[in-house]
């Protein structure tokens, strides 16, 4: 059957219909993408006009500022910062003279008290805030520091100390017990040694301690007699170096020491930062003494006796090995504390008025095998059926000898 063909006059309706549709379905989408511009650009207007707002508001809040930095009472305050600023860096600096003062104070022969009189007039400046006076007096007090470091370390090289006549003259150290003798160094000079001998046959050294273990500030300490008479010790001398509660420096470390101890109640002191420690030491066991060149080798072997470190090493093997540093301190003539071993006997025992390196002559003039250096000058303590050199400070550790 054939297919009919609508005639022109029905499909112009049609054709009006969808023209008209497509008319209004563009007109709509015209009027809402007007409606979303319109709506945008008020959004525009509204964002830049708090914009504007805010760069407002800070150059107010900015000339306010300005305002404030120019008002006298900010002014005061910058003033009073600053002279806070300056009070604490005049006073770290005279606290570190008056330390160089003490340490001064502890030599021999040293003349302190011009030294001690500038300081005093900076602490008078100080408290009426007169930083000018006290920083002029500040470098004046530190020239005169050096010109008597200067003049002890002259002193040093050529002063010796007054032997008395009646100690015997010796270079062969006692089999047991306590002595003092005059012992000769070839090419030096002669040298007054107060020792005690104590035979590992029938002496047990310990370190004693006046803490219970580890300490890092405002530790306690005790004088050497108190550590002799609580153990039953017959002997003992001061132990390893340590900051003292009168240093300015030690300040939040008074009284503490850092190097490596093992102590009579088995306990070891400072074992996390001595793992590599250079320095030496010296342990001692059950009828045998043992010098450690550097305690980074060391265990922590519980089965010995008591160990403790400190430095120089002097003598090892019988022969010197320190002969002399930069240390000023070392390098100065005093008191030097020492522990020495020579085949079965341990000594304990104080140099009177020599430099480090000319204690390690004197140690090997005594024909000791190993000898390690103490702390000195106002810990410098020895003890046998009493006092023999010091009492000096309380101390924080010490090496004693206890009868089997």
């Amino acid at each position: 059957m054939a297919t009919k063909i609508p005639s022109p006059s029905q499909i112009w309706p049609i054709l009006v219909v969808i023209i008209t549709l497509a008319f209004a379905a563009l007109y709509y989408f015209f009027l809402l993408s007007r409606t979303e511009n319109t709506a945008l650009i008020s959004r525009n207007t509204d964002l830049q006009g708090q914009v504007a707002s805010a760069e407002t508001r800070i150059k107010i809040l900015d000339n306010q500022i300005a305002t404030l930095e120019a008002e006298p009472l900010r002014v005061r305050n910058n003033e009073i910062l600053k002279n806070i600023s300056d009070l604490k860096s005049a006073y770290r600096s005279a606290m570190l003279q008056y330390e160089e003062i003490l340490k001064l104070r502890e030599q021999p022969a040293s003349k302190v008290a011009p030294l001690e009189n500038l300081f005093s007039s900076i602490l008078s400046f100080l408290s009426k805030d007169n930083f000018k006076e006290a920083t002029a007096n500040s470098l004046k007090l530190a020239t005169e520091i050096n010109k008597e470091q200067s003049r002890l370390a002259s002193l040093a090289q050529s002063a010796t100390f007054a032997i008395a006549a009646s100690v015997p003259e010796s270079s062969t150290p006692p089999s047991s017990g306590y002595s003092r003798q005059k012992v000769t160094v070839e090419g030096l000079g002669s040298y007054q040694v107060s020792l005690v001998a104590g035979d590992l046959g029938s002496t047990k050294v310990i370190v004693d301690t006046a803490s219970a273990g580890t300490c890092g500030n405002d530790c306690p300490v005790l004088p050497l007699a108190t550590y002799v008479s609580r153990t039953g010790a017959y002997a003992g001398v001061n132990g390893s170096y340590f900051c003292p509660a009168s240093y300015p420096s030690c300040a939040g470390k008074t009284n503490s020491f850092d190097l490596l101890l093992m102590n009579k109640d088995k306990v070891y002191f400072n074992s996390d930062n001595n793992v590599y420690s250079n320095n030496p030491g010296v342990v001692f066991g059950s009828g045998y003494i043992r010098f450690l060149s550097a305690v980074s080798g060391w265990g922590r072997d519980t089965g010995i006796d008591s160990m403790i470190s400190n430095y120089p090493l002097m003598v090892s093997g019988g022969s010197i090995v320190f002969g002399g540093n930069s240390d000023p301190k070392q390098g100065s003539r005093g008191n030097r504390s020492f522990v020495a071993s020579k085949g079965n006997t341990v000594y304990i025992g104080v140099v009177h008025g020599v430099t480090v390196a000319e204690s390690a002559r004197v140690m090997k003039a005594m024909g000791m095998d190993n000898a390690l250096n103490l702390d000195s000058g106002g810990s410098t303590a020895l003890w046998s059926g009493g006092y023999k050199v010091g009492p000096g400070r309380d101390l924080p550790n010490v090496i004693l000898f206890v009868r089997k």
